[in-house]
């Protein structure tokens, strides 16, 4: 009886161990499979972060525009192409245009969509020449250019079937002011954030370096064009107070996504410059009849916050904000401001209207 009781008791613990090798050997097949699971995943985003930071930047706009339920169209116009994102629906309140500066693109606005309420119309292009909208010739490139697309664009989508809200952000905030004293019927509202075309009574440290690359007729070093990282690093340190701790791979990857595209920038920073566009703003704003806020960076290296004074004395009713510690970047360097701001204005508008069509009736 001993030798049978110890000969079972030797089996079970055989069968016992077998079982708990089996579980380890199936434990261990899952946390290889889990672990396969995260690796693949961070290795391929270090990969990009180390061989394509190009593609990765993409891939970041793409998915911060889902996130925040925008979608990338397109307007098709006498073989005239635009590219835009949109979120939400033309309504009851006014639909809310932005425009964006020189050399970036219509995602530039995502940081202050995601402070944005969600059901209102937004809509984000990008300019003539720039990312998606189509590149054609330097009259297009003018500021004159951009507002007469701009207007094809708005008419495209029917944008103007009411009043809309337009902001602008410097190139963009000179077209926006232009717009708005072309077709003042098609604005129930704009917002100027650091607009270029104005006659600062103080130069900007951008603008005197212009002057002496117009003197030695260089216009291969321009600040907002730049070819290399270390360039990169230095323009975002003119366009922004703020000192941001950006890694030489995602310098390097901003460079890679701009290079190709910076003859096409040269011609048009030409243009926007040029006689014909450099005071665009200043020689329109006296026809603007919207209600106007301005929004400005006091540290704005690239567009002096002294033109606000300007935009102010020709329009008295204008609303000014000049932000503490801000630079040119506004909509980058406070997006939750300059979302309130705007929301602000939006509602303070609205109201107006309802207190006159109560006073009418």
């Amino acid at each position: 009886m001993n030798v049978s009781s110890s000969w079972d008791s030797n089996l079970k613990v055989l069968r016992i161990q077998r079982r708990a090798a089996a579980m380890d050997l199936e434990l261990g097949n899952l946390f290889f499979i889990a672990g396969g699971t995260l690796v693949i995943p961070i290795l391929a985003f270090v990969a990009s972060f180390l061989l394509w930071p190009a593609a990765l930047i993409r891939v970041y706009y793409w998915y911060w525009r889902r996130a925040l339920g925008l979608q990338a169209r397109f307007a098709e116009c006498e073989s005239y192409r635009f590219c835009y994102s949109t979120r939400g629906k033309m309504g009851t309140k006014p639909s809310v245009l932005m425009l964006h500066g020189f050399s970036t693109h219509k995602d530039m606005w995502l940081s202050v969509a995601k402070f944005l309420p969600k059901h209102i119309h937004l809509v984000c292009v990008d300019m003539p020449g720039h990312e998606g909208t189509s590149r054609t010739s330097a009259q297009d490139y003018s500021i004159d250019g951009q507002v007469l697309r701009i207007h094809q664009f708005v008419e495209s989508i029917r944008l103007n079937k009411k009043p809309f809200h337009l902001v602008g952000t410097s190139m963009g905030g000179n077209v926006a002011g232009v717009y708005a004293a072309r077709y003042p019927s098609d604005i129930s509202g704009l917002t100027l954030i650091c607009p270029a075309g104005l006659k600062q009574p103080h130069e900007s440290r951008f603008v005197k370096h212009l002057r002496a690359l117009e003197k030695a007729q260089n216009i291969q070093n321009i600040p907002l064009i730049p070819s290399t990282s270390e360039e990169m690093d230095q323009m975002i340190k003119l366009v922004s107070h703020i000192r941001y701790k950006i890694p030489q791979q995602i310098l390097q990857g901003l460079v890679d996504v701009r290079i190709p595209h910076n003859d096409f920038y040269r011609e048009a920073f030409m243009e926007i410059v040029g006689e014909n566009s450099r005071y665009s703003l200043h020689d329109n704003m006296h026809l603007i009849t919207a209600p106007v806020q301005v929004i400005w960076g006091k540290q704005d290296q690239v567009v002096d916050v002294s033109g606000a004074s300007v935009l102010e004395d020709a329009l008295p009713a204008c609303q000014v904000h000049l932000l503490d510690n801000c630079g040119h970047s506004v909509p980058v360097e406070r997006p939750r401001k300059t979302a309130t701001l705007i929301m602000d204005f939006l509602i303070a508008q609205q109201n107006v209207g309802n207190g006159s069509s109560k006073k009418m009736s």
